[in-house]
């Protein structure tokens, strides 16, 4: 089903080429009374400093105060309406929007920012009309000179919902993940949010973990984890209460032994779930013997083995499985086998199992097969 690296990546992409940046080497809580420099703010939101000093010049998201005048030093709340922007045009509110809602909102809750406007600040007086914008660049970027350069998070061209939740989790900001997996999962339905959303997300933090050079498997491991974590608990969400107790025979849903990565799992259980069908999931490296006395107490009619990796597709456990036969002698009956995970790639599914590519063809092939 196209499993991520748990694949089981607001701070928002760059506002000019989409890339999410990595914060790891971000500043510590004690920056000093004078506040953050421009860097450290980028560092630690996960964001290009060109990014922030952009927003400053166009839309007057810039700090209070300015050392000697000229150098940027960002207060907490000068980085809280920072947040609150990058919130916003990480759900997709254009950036010309969302500074307005996030300085508004600094307004409501206390005393303003500075109220004299630098030249060069094209924010909209009150009560006048809008300025004129400075056209985007187009064209190419070098690669000196783009946006998040070597940190910036492998995405390509995936939805705007899916830059917000990569975002959020490089910033490690874990109200903006829940909020932005509810809210996708309550717009574009189970089967679409983890194609085209949660999917890229997990894909391309477990390709830059598996990329960095600098302490192999360290590196993004806390984004990694975050993110998965979120993931799992908004898809235990989806069906907490079904409609009707599911009836018939069940499907079974298990790693196979050594394999670890659970979410396309968790994400099929849910999709089973909303569909009335039941489920009974078992989660990461089952045992063998665990898996056939499971399949003997419940006679399930299907059972789907996940494999992420080469090494973990037991094709023999698979076929062993599809030959367990239970019920009376004259009318036994066994369960279909369904491979499912990058692991079973590369070569023929087990003799007799099922191969679905992808959460939708692994539904449509499970109802069909309790339809029987």
């Amino acid at each position: 089903m196209g499993g991520p690296a748990d694949t089981s990546t607001p701070l928002p992409a760059d506002s000019a080429t989409g890339a999410v940046t990595d914060p790891a080497a971000g500043a510590g809580p004690d920056a000093g009374a004078a506040g953050l420099t421009t860097g450290a703010v980028a560092r630690r939101l996960g964001v290009a400093p060109t990014t922030l000093r952009s927003w400053d010049r166009r839309y007057g998201i810039g700090p209070a105060v300015r050392e000697g005048g000229r150098h940027r030093r960002w207060s907490p709340a000068d980085v809280a309406v920072l947040e609150a922007m990058c919130r916003l045009t990480g759900s997709g509110v254009p950036p010309a929007e969302a500074a307005r809602q996030a300085l508004a909102a600094r307004q409501a809750s206390g005393p303003g920012r500075r109220d004299a406007r630098r030249p060069g600040n094209e924010t909209r007086p009150p009560g006048g009309a809008a300025p004129a914008q400075r056209p985007e660049r187009t064209g190419p970027r070098s690669p000196a000179h783009r946006p998040g350069g070597s940190n910036a998070l492998p995405l390509g061209n995936v939805r705007q919902e899916c830059r917000g939740l990569a975002g959020a989790a490089v910033r490690l900001d874990a109200a903006a993940v829940d909020g932005l997996l509810e809210a996708v999962l309550a717009e574009h339905g189970l089967v679409a949010s983890w194609e085209d959303v949660i999917t890229p997300a997990l894909r391309a933090v477990g390709r830059k973990w598996a990329a960095s050079t600098e302490r192999p498997g360290e590196r993004y491991v806390e984004v990694e984890h975050l993110l998965s974590w979120h993931v799992s608990s908004a898809l235990r969400r989806v069906v907490t209460h079904p409609p009707v107790r599911p009836r018939g025979a069940p499907v079974l849903l298990a790693c196979t032994p050594g394999e670890t990565h659970t979410l396309s799992l968790e994400a099929l259980a849910a999709g089973l779930a909303e569909r009335g069908l039941p489920v009974r999931m078992f989660g990461a490296s089952v045992p063998a013997e665990a898996l056939d006395r499971a399949v003997r107490r419940t006679g399930p009619a299907a059972v789907v083995l996940w494999s992420q990796s080469r090494p973990t597709a037991d094709r023999a456990l698979a076929v062993r499985v599809g030959a367990t036969a239970w019920g009376v002698r004259g009318a036994r009956t066994r369960p279909a086998v369904a491979v499912a995970g990058p692991g079973w790639a590369g070569g023929t599914p087990p003799a007799g199992a099922l191969r679905p590519r992808g959460l939708r063809e692994a539904l449509d092939t499970l109802v069909a097969v309790c339809a029987r």
